[in-house]
């Protein structure tokens, strides 16, 4: 499945039309906001948004940035992948 990955946004489409997609918008120049996933019902069940997850983590890891997550599924992920929840989500305080 070939994904597209932009500075703030990771996406399948076919034939035009938007499949899968994971958003993570800056809120300053060193986090963003994990905000919104998305996938389409064909390709439910198939560990699609947990492959945009892993895009998103390798992104924002490749760029220095760390991240909240304002998305239920995307903190349920960190939640259940305590080690990228370590390095990718910024420190409270």
């Amino acid at each position: 499945m070939p994904f597209v990955t932009e500075s703030n946004r990771i996406y399948y489409e076919q034939e035009g039309r938007t499949l899968a997609e994971i958003t993570f918008p800056a809120l300053d120049d060193t986090t963003v906001n994990i905000d919104h996933t998305f996938v389409d019902e064909c390709l439910r069940g198939q560990g699609v948004a947990g492959r945009l997850m892993e895009l998103a983590a390798a992104e924002l890891e490749r760029t220095g940035r760390k991240a909240v997550a304002t998305c239920s599924y995307a903190r349920r992920w960190l939640e259940n992948h305590p080690d990228q929840a370590e390095k990718l989500q910024r420190k409270k305080g």
